[in-house]
């Protein structure tokens, strides 16, 4: 891609940063040129974004029906799995898989509960619920 050629999409994903991008300039040789964002890379964020709103609207449900604990919900909306979580807790990822378990999660120590709080930093008040309306991904990362 030549210099005058790299994308300057601004469609405020990238909430006035710019990003580095590699294009060769009069000269045949390889310069490093800002570009403000490109629109298929935007499509790609944005849906990524939105299949990470409907797991996390997913999880949502599933707690509220009584079927996970709130430790699911923040795992997921944090993009994590049992694994991730479990290494980022330094645990077994059974474990992890109990304490999505309302039964299981409602007899966790606070010590327990601070570990988890601080991974997701929220408080722990804030771990034993869920919010009662979910923002939408894309607009909680262009107004932040």
């Amino acid at each position: 891609m030549r210099k005058h050629e790299v994308p300057q999409d601004d469609e405020k994903i990238l909430k006035g940063t710019r990003e580095i991008q590699y294009a060769i300039d009069e000269n045949g040789k390889y310069v490093k040129v800002h570009s403000t964002g490109w629109s298929i890379k935007n499509d790609i964020l944005r849906e990524a974004w939105n299949e990470l709103d409907e797991k996390t609207l997913s999880a949502k449900k599933l707690v509220d029906s009584g079927e996970k604990s709130p430790l699911y919900f923040y795992m997921i909306q944090s993009q994590m799995n049992y694994k991730l979580l479990a290494e980022y807790s330094e645990t077994f990822s059974f474990k992890i898989k109990k304490h999505c378990k309302p039964k299981a999660f409602s007899k966790l120590s606070n010590e327990i509960l601070q570990k988890y709080a601080e991974i997701f930093n929220i408080s722990v008040s804030d771990l034993q619920s869920i919010p009662d309306k979910i923002e939408n991904s894309i607009e909680k990362h262009i107004n932040n």
